[in-house]
């Protein structure tokens, strides 16, 4: 059993900052590409950004020089630092790690933590 479990999320004002975070526990062999996605109500998910295991980072156009993606890998844990927050930056944010276990490689996925931007 693998569980992702994201915290940080809330309200917060345009302009402001939040540091998610999301920590990975349970039966993980090795842990390869983090990252995190976002859900806006009435939207599709989208790609936010990813990490590899030794640090390669990737952004979506719209978060990049905003957004900061790092990871511990010590912890199992992904994080994502969000500064000068936009009320278009509203959503869902959720977690995914790519785990290998003793009986199976596949993409996990997070409940997701809230952030709301209020302008």
């Amino acid at each position: 059993q693998v569980q992702l479990v994201e915290s940080g999320g809330g309200l917060v004002q345009a302009g402001g900052s939040l540091r998610l975070s999301c920590a990975a526990s349970g039966s993980i062999f090795r842990l390869d590409a983090m990252g995190w996605y976002r859900q806006a109500p009435g939207k599709q998910r989208e790609l936010v950004a990813t990490i590899t295991s030794g640090g390669t980072t990737n952004y979506a156009d719209s978060v990049k020089g905003r957004f900061t993606i790092s990871r511990d890998n010590a912890k199992n844990t992904v994080y994502l630092q969000i500064n000068g927050l936009k009320a278009e930056d509203t959503a869902v944010y959720v977690c995914n790690a790519d785990v290998y276990t003793s009986w199976n490689h596949r993409y996990y996925w997070g409940q997701g933590t809230q952030v709301t931007v209020s302008s």
